[in-house]
């Protein structure tokens, strides 16, 4: 691949013997961390379909579908705010304090915010404006977690596991995104409550693991020296002089933000398939099925040649099979879409996540971190938000449609903008 302008030297890392990839699952640690980040994804979704759910409910109860929608993205906008505010100065605390620590305290946090919902939801129907106020909460913890957890991942394996490493971190994200959603589902089906009080142990039995872990997450002793807002402005500067990077980030912003179905599929399950939560619980599990999927077989058979090529073919299908999914009006071929969707989106994700760790030296990780995770952030809760308001004033197949057709143009801009991102080669570190 292009090798990134005036890169600067990544200092020297966990040595593995021989050529090639070596297994991360030998590694302690690593295990440890890998079933943290399972629990921890676990409860994420489980709490995050239980809020879903209850806040169209509410919001339905009173208003027609267009109008319900607005409120559902504003659980996602919610989130976004306090992403925007922290993500860059938690990149920078990153590099400068110890990242285990940053990831446990954040985990402690997303936790009492469990534990703020089940509070709620046993004193009857919450307010809107509490339920969002705690995905406030929410959202701030995610900011300082998400840079601090990719940072420390290199530290754990090294730079020879990385990327078998990458997808076993899919693995392990795909598994809770496929059984909190449809173990949500069924746990909505008893109670809001309960969904959100398994939650809550979840969180705090990954804390637990991640408390096991040897590895120190503090950073090298002569990283961080600068004050932070240099520090911010350096990886910014890093990220926008590497196009690979940039045009790497900036991509999944714009495809997942355009067309991201997971604020849709309580809309489809409630009123236009007609599924109810388990429906509902189910759709958001197909998605993650096919991430799965795709991540086991990366994780065995890893994609080392023609990155580039790989990613934007993963994205345009990615795009095809959310216009398909807004024009589905069969509960298993919607799934099955879904289930095509995330399998492309794991092969996107993979290579991305590949490429910036590999292009980044060890001491800008958790700046860079933060700059990939705030574009993250921007799609997924900001992309909520933009769908919610195109819901409103398209009706929520139009809107679907839209994003997939947006999704394919904006696959065939970046193959423009981007020629070095097309053209990125091998990924075996």
């Amino acid at each position: 691949m292009d090798a990134p302008e005036n890169p600067q030297p990544a200092p020297p890392e966990p040595a593995t013997p021989g050529g090639g990839h070596e297994s991360p699952w030998k590694i302690r640690d690593f295990r440890l961390l890998w079933l943290g980040r399972v629990l921890a994804v676990l409860a994420i979704q489980i709490q995050s379909a239980a809020l879903l759910w209850q806040v169209y409910e509410i919001a339905r109860r009173d208003h027609p579908i267009e109008e319900a929608s607005l409120y559902l993205g504003l659980v996602g906008l919610a989130q976004f705010i306090p992403l925007l505010a922290f993500t860059l100065p938690a990149g920078a605390m990153a590099d400068r304090r110890d990242r285990k620590l940053t990831v446990m305290l954040s985990i402690l946090v997303e936790g009492g915010c469990a534990l703020a919902y089940l509070a709620m939801a046993l004193h009857g129907e919450p307010p809107l404006w509490g339920l969002l106020a705690v995905a406030t909460v929410f959202g701030a913890a995610r900011a300082f977690l998400a840079p601090a957890s990719q940072a420390f991942l290199p530290r754990v394996v090294g730079r020879k596991a990385l990327p078998p490493a990458i997808a076993a971190q899919s693995i392990a994200f795909q598994t809770g995104a496929i059984a909190g959603p449809a173990a949500g589902g069924l746990i909505l089906g008893v109670s809001v409550p309960f969904a959100y009080a398994t939650a809550l142990a979840l969180f705090i039995a990954a804390f637990a693991l991640f408390l096991l872990i040897r590895t120190s997450g503090k950073p090298d002793p002569d990283a961080g020296l600068q004050p932070r807002l240099e520090a911010v402005r350096e990886g910014l500067a890093y990220v926008w002089r590497t196009k690979l990077v940039l045009g790497a980030i900036s991509l999944d912003l714009v495809v997942v933000m355009l067309a991201g179905v997971a604020l849709l599929t309580p809309i489809f399950a409630r009123d236009i398939l007609h599924v109810g939560p388990e429906g509902f619980g189910l759709l958001r599990a197909a998605f993650g099925v096919g991430a799965l999927s795709m991540a086991i077989y990366l994780s065995r058979y890893p994609i080392v040649r023609r990155g580039g090529a790989w990613m934007f073919a993963a994205v345009a299908v990615f795009g095809v099979c959310t216009l398909g999914f807004g024009l589905s009006k069969i509960a298993w071929l919607s799934a099955a879409l879904l289930f095509i969707g995330g399998a492309a989106d794991m092969i996107s994700v993979n290579i991305r996540q590949t490429l910036i760790q590999l292009a980044t030296p060890d001491h800008m990780r958790g700046r860079v971190s933060s700059v990939s995770m705030l574009f993250i952030g921007a799609s997924n809760e900001l992309g909520e938000a933009y769908s919610g308001l195109m819901v409103r004033l398209l009706g929520p197949i139009t809107a679907a449609v839209f994003g997939g057709c947006a999704a394919l143009a904006a696959t065939v801009g970046w193959a423009r903008m981007f020629p070095s991102l097309r053209r990125a080669d091998r990924l075996d570190g």
